[in-house]
């Protein structure tokens, strides 16, 4: 096994990385009430920062309106800039690169939790089928479809939550256009039957999404921004008639227009949030990846599946995301540098309010000193 590709250098916006161990953007709920960081979340990207490593936050709400779950966070009030600053000091502190993602739930959020009962909002008025499993377990609700003037106010609310994020010290964001959340209800055939010029073609359907990243680069510049992507994926009830074709013109608009992203950040769609078995059985990001020529992260299982990491970034030039390794191993990029075993990750954890199963996984030479 090779680890040549995960520790070569690379450099993404304007830093250069050690290696291309990346954390991926994970909720945890460890924030107050008010969507404000604590000193346990301090402490937890602090652990997991390294010199030369890409850290991706959490998704982070950017309006009060943008569908926050019970303790995650945002970054639309002082009291959250001002908290955030807290993170991106102890993680610049270890030398470590970090990035934003910024996040509306849209049709995935609850009216219980927004601030007056607001209706949730999405591309169109078709909620997502089962549970809300972040919002309670109760039915999702039917949203309501964005008016154009809303559209318009939204892209600059993203516009202004980047803005934040950079006065909070981080070095750049990431929009997070993945996971069945507002953007990615708007680029899916299934979710987005709009008859005006955010629906029907896939150049509507993706007029939202590329407005927005053409507000985010011209408020704190390309090097700045990144954006990540869930083709095929069916997390939050997503289906899309044409994948390859969608995703590849959204990825082509954003090579022709702004080639100088920091990075494009792939998910795979076998991803799921609540399933430990990730099998590869195809490289479905390969039409994406031919596209962009700039960095790529890729995302999907590789933490159950290290030797295909290591394989993955040797064989594409890829930088690769860990979530659930991350979470359970604050040392990943040196366990796997070095070829230490990984403390196995705690589930049931995953979302408490807690410090257990957050950041008291051990490092690798605290064990090996007991």
């Amino acid at each position: 096994m090779t680890i040549q590709g995960l520790f070569t250098p690379i450099k993404i916006g304007n830093h250069q990385l050690n290696h291309r161990v990346v954390m991926a953007p994970c909720l945890r709920f460890r924030n107050t009430l008010e969507g404000v960081p604590t000193d346990l979340v301090i402490e937890y990207y602090r652990q997991r920062a390294s010199n030369g490593g890409l850290l991706i936050s959490e998704a982070t709400g950017i309006d009060r309106l943008a569908g926050l779950y019970v303790r995650s966070s945002g970054i639309f009030t002082k009291e959250q800039i001002e908290g955030w600053k807290k993170v991106t000091n102890a993680v610049h502190q270890k030398g470590g690169v970090f990035f934003m993602q910024l996040w509306h739930a849209g049709r995935a959020g609850t009216k219980t939790l927004n601030p007056n009962g607001e209706q949730v909002v999405s591309a169109s008025d078709i909620p997502i089928a089962g549970l809300n499993y972040f919002g309670g377990n109760i039915e999702h609700e039917v949203p309501r479809p964005l008016t154009l003037t809303e559209i318009k106010e939204w892209i600059q609310t993203y516009r202004q939550a980047a803005l934040n994020a950079i006065e909070a010290g981080f070095d750049g964001v990431e929009i997070h256009a993945a996971n069945g959340y507002l953007l990615d209800q708007f680029i899916n055939s299934n979710s987005n039957k709009r008859t005006d010029e955010y629906g029907g073609s896939i150049e509507n359907r993706a007029r939202f999404v590329l407005e927005i990243v053409d507000a985010v680069t011209e408020a704190i510049g390309e090097e700045r921004t990144a954006i990540r992507f869930s083709p095929g994926a069916a997390y939050n009830d997503m289906f899309d008639e044409s994948v390859v074709d969608t995703w590849s013109y959204i990825t082509l608009q954003l090579q022709k227009h702004h080639p100088r992203l920091a990075y494009l950040h792939f998910i795979e769609p076998r991803y799921s949030f609540t399933s430990d078995q990730n099998e590869f059985t195809e490289d479905t990001l390969a039409p994406f990846r031919q596209i962009w020529k700039g960095p790529f992260i890729a995302a999907n299982g590789f933490s159950t599946s290290i030797e295909k990491a290591h394989e993955y970034a040797q064989t594409h030039g890829t930088l690769v995301a860990f979530g659930r390794a991350f979470i359970a191993n604050p040392d990943l990029p040196e366990r796997l540098l070095h070829g230490w075993p990984l403390n196995k990750y705690d589930r049931p954890t995953f979302y408490t309010h807690t410090a257990e199963g957050y950041i008291d996984y051990p490092f690798y030479k605290d064990i090996e000193n007991i």
